[in-house]
């Protein structure tokens, strides 16, 4: 159980570094000016837009817009939280993993609902949301049960 824990943490503290670094350096370029960043992450960003085909990032629908406010103003802070508490082991880290679970639950939803409704995502763009949707989420909403951190938590 020790060795699935641990895993789970990885997981948890790697996915949370991601979106600690990512969301204010790439996905804030959805709705804030390209003129506040260096050039070359604009061209970071425009890059991921066409190599994946990403026509949400490429021109980002209202919808989309709130979404990567939403995940600026809520995701990124727990994110950043989640990772100190992983590398702190504090009690609360199970807490935040939760929180983050949820909202990449419900993030992906709209996503993926969006994307498969339109007919306009490609395979590649739902590869790359794959890892996401098979990991990263249901080991941080289920990690509370194997981290021991918030047993009262958890009946």
């Amino acid at each position: 159980m020790a060795i699935v824990s641990k895993a789970a943490d990885a997981v948890a503290a790697l996915f949370s570094l991601l979106i600690a670094v990512a969301a204010p350096l790439l996905d804030s370029q959805v709705v804030l000016p390209r003129h506040l960043y260096p050039a070359r992450l604009v061209d970071v960003h425009q890059w991921f837009a066409a190599e994946f085909d990403h026509y949400l990032v490429a021109d980002p629908p209202p919808f989309f817009r709130g979404l990567v406010w939403l995940a600026l103003a809520f995701l990124w802070p727990v994110c950043v939280s989640n990772l100190y508490g992983i590398l702190a082991r504090r009690r609360w880290v199970a807490t935040t993993s939760l929180m983050a679970g949820v909202f990449m639950l419900t993030y992906l939803s709209a996503m993926f609902g969006e994307m498969l409704g339109s007919g306009r995502a490609t395979t590649r763009l739902l590869q790359f949301y794959v890892p996401f949707v098979v990991v990263a989420w249901p080991l941080l909403m289920l990690r509370i049960r194997g981290a021991g951190y918030c047993s009262s938590f958890v009946s």
